[in-house]
């Protein structure tokens, strides 16, 4: 005697039910990873503008600290030996023709004598780097120029001034030979590198 097979409509309802039930989170989840991906642009947007607006307020805080500590540097450093009869903010040195070109925020000097001070609101090793550079391009300037037509060859050192300096970095800055001036209530200090300034 043969069976006859007859089909469970019950299976085949839970069947479909089942695939409807997994068509539909698929959806969902499609509908979930779009609005993640709409997230994740805005957030980069929100990022790129928050980073932007944290540029501007750096670059105001460090002219801030330049206002501050720019007119009184000339005698702060007497402390040190040194006697700066002029100063100058932002100053631009450019020689196209060697391929020279920099911005120094401070600028102390007299006739054998020269301060470069770079000034960050917090300032990082590769900003002591870039100083490094600055100071190099600085005697090549120069030597190329003939140090603004004196007879004896000028001497050039450098200091970076910041609000916020890490222990780290200012250990760095020091073992460069810069000085480093850092705010102090009302007025700043000046710290003298470890053993003699470097000289450029």
């Amino acid at each position: 005697m043969e069976a006859t097979q007859t089909a469970n409509p019950q299976s085949f309802e839970s069947v479909w039910a089942l695939i409807q039930e997994t068509d539909r989170i698929v959806k969902e989840n499609a509908q979930g990873m779009k609005e993640l991906r709409e997230i994740q642009k805005e957030t980069a947007r929100q990022m790129q503008k928050t980073d932007s607006e944290l540029g501007k307020l750096n670059k105001r805080m460090g002219e801030i600290v330049e206002f501050m500590v720019a007119p009184n540097l000339r005698e702060k450093f007497k402390e040190f030996g040194f006697n700066f009869s002029e100063s100058s903010q932002n100053k631009e040195v450019v020689d196209k023709n060697n391929k020279i070109s920099f911005e120094i925020d401070v600028f102390l000097e007299n006739y054998s004598k020269a301060m470069l001070v770079e000034v960050k609101t917090t300032p990082t090793t590769e900003d002591v780097k870039d100083h490094v550079k600055r100071l190099e391009k600085m005697r090549k300037y120069a030597d190329l120029h003939g140090n603004s037509g004196l007879k004896s060859k000028r001497t050039f050192f450098g200091a970076v001034a910041g609000v916020v300096i890490k222990d780290n970095i200012r250990k760095y800055i020091l073992k460069q030979g810069f000085f480093v001036i850092e705010p102090s209530g009302e007025s700043f200090n000046i710290t003298p590198p470890n053993g003699k300034p470097k000289e450029w």
